[in-house]
Parts: C-alpha cells; structure tokens; sequence
C-alpha cells in the first residue's frame, strides 16, 4: 500500500514520527512516504496516487490542512492519529470519522498496523 504521511512541522517529526514509522514493520510491508525526506515539493501531485493519508494531527497545521483537503477530493482515504490528550481540531470530523489515538510509538505502530489490514 502507498502511504503518505501528513504532519505540522511544529514538533520533532523526525524523532516522534519518521523514526518509528521506518523503525517499523509498516516500512517494510507498504510505501511509506514522508514529506521531509522527498526530494518533490509538490506534494499535491504525489497525494494523487497514494492509497491512502495518514495524517498525525496533535499539532494544529496549515499546510497538513491542505494537504487533507486535497486527498479529500482525490477521494484518497484519510486516517487521522494524535497523542492522548491533545486538542484537535474538530474541523477534521469533515473530511474522516477514522480517528485514532495513540499513547506512544509502540502505541501509534500497533494501532496503524491494525488500521491498515482493515
């Protein structure tokens, strides 16, 4: 399965969220592609052909916002994960009702691994 994997930029993504995800299983059973590391900026273009979005939504974000918008009208599935505890937008019950959410890395690995046999 082709994954991309939506995200603010206002926390340490690269530790909390690329780290477990490649550390994972997940990588090496689907496509998991991370904004960060892709050399194309144009994001639009790769969401287009993705299976599905998953978008890590603890930190509220503008450019993750219309990253969903997007995938929302490509009809790309949308799964929204965040920490216990954080505030989120209730903006996103309008584009998912798949909202997950996760005490820890091992937490958000096992959780996702389930939402993607589905």
């Amino acid at each position: 399965m082709k994954i991309f994997i939506a995200h603010s930029s206002s926390f340490d993504f690269k530790k909390e969220l690329y780290k477990p995800l490649r550390e994972s299983d997940l990588n090496t059973k689907h496509e998991i592609i991370l904004p960060q590391e892709e050399k194309e900026t144009i994001t639009k273009d790769i969401i287009k052909d993705v299976d599905i979005l998953i978008a890590e939504v603890s930190y509220p974000s503008t450019g993750q916002g219309i990253e969903l918008g997007w995938a929302d009208i490509f009809n790309i599935p949308i799964v929204c994960i965040f920490k216990e505890g954080s505030k989120i937008s209730q903006s996103l019950n309008h584009i998912t009702n798949n909202m997950i959410s996760y005490k820890d890395n091992k937490d958000m690995i096992a959780k996702l691994d389930k939402v993607l046999k589905r």
